[in-house]
């Protein structure tokens, strides 16, 4: 009894033991799987490899801010909405804030001096003549060899400071002259042949003027002299009496001359009063403006407009044959004359904006004109943009500038471009022009010629001392 009773004791004992051994006190233990993982083995299975966890995706990286912002002050009220849509598409590409900010016509000095006293002045703006490189080219950063300067395919209207730095580059080149719509001349039983001189323009206009409510429309658009609309005139139609001069002079103009001789002032006198005397408004009421001179080309109110190339994409849709006639103004040999080509669009970048809004302004600049949708639009609007990837134009104002050219006339450059003290000038003489039109006297004419001779002097030694 006994004897069994030890042995029952022996076996419970070595149960216990057991049962301590399965369930493992390690925390590092695993439980068994399988009853075969549990036993010893003297021929081991070969196991499955135990899967790999799987590899965490690594978190999506923020993408880094952009560096740098851009500010285009734009000098081209006609070009807003394409302007707009870039800066839109810029931004959404890259990320780069881009503000277009533009100045009404006639307004682009004041507004830029407003601008450039501000906290975040303009990283982009315009420097378009020898007037305005004198005032801001300590603003300007100096372009020489910088990757956009190295876009451009024609380097003639570049602008340099006297001591030689590229203040500013072109991006839009250009052409003015009188738009014409030739189809209302042959309504009026006349033809574009007739049309190769101050006299065949004179006897169309004048023929027109006369018989336009027969006609159902007159010669000339409306010639307003508000700010929104005189340098039509005092800045462009200007032009013809300083290209005269200028070729007087046996050169092409370098730099501002001190002063003019008023040679051509009577045949800038024979042209501007062709047009406000055989137009759809009085002279008497061109001072305060507020005329629309496009409307009343594109609905066919009137066959003549002077403007330039910027209007084309305005124009084409309602006159898809509308072309453009040099200034003709009596001078001899003008039969020869083309139309006056340049620009005073002049890309310039500001060298107190910071480093970073620097480069994204230059980034966004070769980006304009190497893009290919981005391009394509604004050689649309710009009429023809001096770029290497730029696609070509297809302004057919341009077009006729080019065919004057194959024909062998002459270019009549922007002369114009050396108004000194531009904006005071250009008040000066707009205001005797008023006065000129309220009562067309040749004593009041000779008001005109002081504003627009003595003037010149006056103001250039404003500026010069």
């Amino acid at each position: 009894m006994k004897l069994n009773k030890l042995i029952c004791l022996l076996l419970a004992l070595v149960l216990c033991v057991g049962l301590l051994a399965g369930c493992g006190g390690g925390s590092g233990s695993k439980e068994p799987e399988s009853e075969s993982e549990a036993a010893p083995e003297t021929q081991p299975e070969a196991e499955e490899p135990e899967a790999e966890p799987e590899a965490e995706e690594p978190e999506a990286e923020e993408p880094e801010a952009a560096a740098g912002s851009v500010y285009w002050l734009n000098f081209k009220p006609e070009s807003d909405e394409v302007l707009q849509q870039i800066a839109t598409m810029y931004t959404d590409k890259t990320g780069v804030p881009v503000k277009v900010v533009t100045a009404a016509s006639g307004t682009y000095s004041q507004t830029l001096n407003a601008e450039m006293d501000k906290s975040e002045p303009p990283t982009l703006f315009v420097i378009g003549n020898t007037a305005g490189v004198r005032d801001w080219q300590d603003y300007a950063l100096d372009l020489t060899d910088t990757p956009i300067a190295n876009e451009l395919n024609n380097t003639a209207a570049n602008l340099y400071s006297p001591d030689g730095k590229l203040v500013s580059i072109p991006y839009s080149m250009e052409c003015y002259g009188i738009i014409v719509n030739p189809d209302l001349v042959e309504a009026a039983g006349h033809s574009m042949d007739e049309i190769t001189n101050f006299d065949g323009l004179k006897t169309v206009a004048e023929d027109i003027h006369a018989r336009a409510a027969e006609l159902g429309f007159d010669a000339f658009t409306s010639n307003d002299m508000d700010s929104s609309s005189n340098w039509r005139y005092v800045g462009h139609m200007a032009n013809l009496e300083y290209y005269y001069e200028e070729q007087d002079s046996g050169t092409t103009w370098a730099e501002c001359p001190a002063s003019l001789t008023g040679a051509y002032m009577d045949n800038f006198r024979n042209l501007y009063d062709l047009c406000v005397n055989n137009s759809t408004v009085d002279r008497t009421e061109l001072a305060t403006g507020g005329h629309d001179a496009q409307n009343e080309f594109i609905t066919g109110k009137a066959a003549f407009y002077v403007e330039g190339s910027w209007k084309w994409s305005a124009v084409s849709e309602a006159v898809p044959n509308a072309t453009m006639i040099p200034y003709y103004c009596g001078v001899e040999g003008e039969e020869k004359a083309g139309l006056n080509c340049g620009t005073e669009n002049c890309w310039a970048i500001n060298c107190k904006a910071s480093e970073e809004n620097q480069k994204a302004t230059m980034d966004f600049m070769v980006w304009c004109v190497t893009d290919p949708e981005a391009s394509a639009l604004l050689v649309e609007s710009f009429s023809a943009m001096p770029y290497k990837q730029c696609p070509a134009s297809t302004n057919g104002f341009l077009t006729a500038a080019d065919a004057y050219v194959a024909d062998g006339c002459y270019s009549m450059d922007w002369a114009t471009n050396f108004q000194p003290n531009v904006d005071e000038y250009r008040a000066t003489l707009t205001s005797a022009m008023n006065q000129y039109n309220a009562d067309p006297t040749d004593a009041n004419w000779d008001t005109v010629v002081t504003a627009f001779v003595d003037g010149w002097a006056t103001q250039y030694a404003a500026v010069n001392g």
